[in-house]
């Protein structure tokens, strides 16, 4: 996929995960710093039926542009999702989940990205 596509999908992910209420959306830009995905995108949810509409159109968004999971681990009862979409992955966390696990330290080395500016 070419990076202005890959740019647009992270911007429809970012604007359908603030739709649906998700906090604390962040970006990361890890493209410099592994070969895994070009972008992390991190959220925070309050609840498990939050967590499950959020999968949904986060796949649904995917979907339409012709982007299939290669992998999701996790499911809407669990308190961290990782959707892996190969240039982009997007982790759902619990409030508790996403400060224990705390991706944006260990990730620390990629671009926090504004959205706006993507």
């Amino acid at each position: 996929m070419q990076e202005d596509q890959i740019r647009d999908l992270v911007k429809k992910v970012y604007q359908c995960l603030s739709e649906k209420k998700a906090e604390d959306i962040r970006v990361i830009d890890i493209r410099d710093v592994t070969v895994v995905a070009d972008y992390f995108i991190i959220a925070t949810v309050n609840n498990a039926p939050q967590l499950s509409a959020l999968m949904d159109a986060v796949d649904e968004v995917m979907y339409k542009n012709g982007v299939h999971a290669k992998h999701t681990e996790g499911n809407q009862h669990s308190s961290w999702v990782l959707m892996d979409y190969e240039d982009i992955i997007v982790h759902l966390f619990s409030h508790e989940d996403r400060l224990f696990y705390d991706l944006e330290r260990i990730w620390q080395d990629g671009v926090d990205v504004d959205i706006q500016n993507i």
